[in-house]
C-alpha cells in the first residue's frame, strides 16, 4: 500500500475487517498488512484496534468502543454490578466479565483481553435507574441479594424519591416477569 493512499485511522477506535473495504478491494489483506506495519492490533478474529498512544503507552480501548465495532454499531446497554450496586438495593456483587444487553447476540466474547457476556434481551434505549432494579430483581441470585432484601430497601428508595413509582411500575411492566411485578408492587405499597 503506498503512503500516498495510506487509510487514515482514528486513534482507539475498533475498525471490523469489512470496514477496511473503502481503503482498496482486499480487506483482509489490508488488515493483514496494517497489522504488519503496527497501525492495527487485532482483538479478535475480524476486529481490530487502531492504537491509541499515551505518554504511558497503548492505551486500551474502552468497552463501549469495543462492544460497537463487536456488534456493528447496534444498540447496547451494560448491565450488572456496576449498575446494580450504584442503586444501593443491597447488592454488593462483582463480575470478572461485563453484562451486556443487546438485541443479536448471546454467549461470552474475550474481546482485547476482556470477556464480555452478551445476552440477546429487550430494553430500553436510554435505561433509566428503575430499569436496573428491575434488572436486578431479575438477576437476584447472580447479584448475591435475596428479593426481601431487594424488595425493602426498594421501599425506601421509592419513599425517599431515590426511584419514581410510576417509571418503576412502567419498567416492571415492560420488562419483568409477574414474580417481578409483585415484588415492585409489594415496595412501592410498603413505602
Amino acid at each position: 500500500m503506498p503512503a500516498a493512499i495510506r487509510p487514515k485511522l482514528k486513534a482507539g477506535k475498533v475498525y471490523r475487517t469489512s470496514e477496511l473495504a473503502r481503503f482498496g478491494t482486499n480487506p483482509p489483506r489490508i488488515a493483514k498488512r496494517l497489522v504488519s506495519e503496527g497501525q492495527l492490533r487485532p482483538l479478535a478474529h475480524g476486529l481490530f484496534v487502531h492504537p491509541e498512544i499515551s505518554k504511558f503507552g497503548e492505551v486500551p480501548p474502552g468497552k463501549e468502543e469495543l462492544m460497537r465495532g463487536y456488534l456493528k454499531g447496534r444498540p447496547f446497554i451494560f448491565s450488572g454490578p456496576d449498575q446494580w450496586n450504584s442503586l444501593d438495593l443491597g447488592s454488593t456483587a462483582m463480575f470478572a466479565a461485563q453484562l451486556v444487553y443487546n438485541h443479536v447476540r448471546s454467549g461470552e466474547v474475550l474481546l482485547g483481553g476482556r470477556r464480555f457476556i452478551l445476552r440477546r434481551v429487550a430494553f430500553p434505549e436510554n435505561p433509566p435507574p428503575e430499569y436496573f432494579a428491575v434488572d436486578l430483581i431479575k438477576n437476584h441470585r447472580k447479584a448475591g441479594v435475596s428479593r426481601e432484601v431487594i424488595r425493602k430497601k426498594l421501599a425506601d428508595a421509592v419513599a425517599r424519591g431515590r426511584l419514581k413509582r410510576s417509571r418503576l411500575r412502567r419498567q416492571a411492566k415492560r420488562f419483568g416477569t409477574k414474580a417481578i411485578r409483585e415484588c415492585v408492587e409489594e415496595a412501592i405499597a410498603a413505602a
